[in-house]
């Protein structure tokens, strides 16, 4: 068992942030009344069936079942206090030509090979997309930035530097 540790005083835990996209808050939405709606009913359906067999403590069916419904169970009640923390950005930053929330940003490093990132929610990271959370040290340090500006970020092998030659905040070029 481990022991509890008080966020607020342990510098592992680091807060997230509550921020998402209205696509991400959608998915999440999704998930949950899928899980709420279908999920749920049709696993208490199979444990009711499994139960009524008999002897539980022998019963493959009902264990599994059971296990199955209890994580779909937590699932929700998570996505469910998830949804209720999170702020929905639904619009464009005053500045577009500054990396904030929501960006899809182009960098360019020391060797010339280019990388294109999204910052999103800790909820929506995706690294098939190259999506990144905000919270993740690389969109910290591009947080404010602007075309051309110089981006050192800090990494195991040591620091990295980018320029910003691309900020958008549609993906219809990305």
């Amino acid at each position: 068992m481990t022991r509890w540790r008080d966020p607020k005083k342990d510098p592992r835990q680091e807060k997230k942030s509550n921020l998402i996209t209205p696509q991400g808050f959608d998915r999440l939405q999704g998930i949950h009344d899928h899980l709420s709606r279908v999920k749920r009913p049709q696993l208490s359906a199979k444990v009711g069936e499994a139960a009524a067999l008999g002897d539980r403590s022998e019963n493959a069916d009902y264990t599994y079942n059971k296990k199955e419904l209890n994580r779909v169970i937590a699932r929700i009640r998570y996505l469910r206090k998830r949804l209720d923390e999170l702020q929905v950005v639904d619009r464009l930053p005053a500045d577009t030509g500054k990396v904030y929330f929501g960006a899809y940003v182009t960098l360019e490093d020391d060797e010339g090979e280019e990388l294109s990132i999204r910052l999103v929610g800790h909820d929506e990271t995706d690294t098939d997309k190259h999506w990144i959370s905000v919270d993740a040290p690389l969109a910290r340090a591009l947080l404010g930035k602007g075309l051309d500006d110089d981006v050192v970020v800090a990494a195991p092998g040591g620091e990295t530097h980018y320029i910003v030659t691309d900020i958008a905040y549609s993906d219809r070029d990305h």
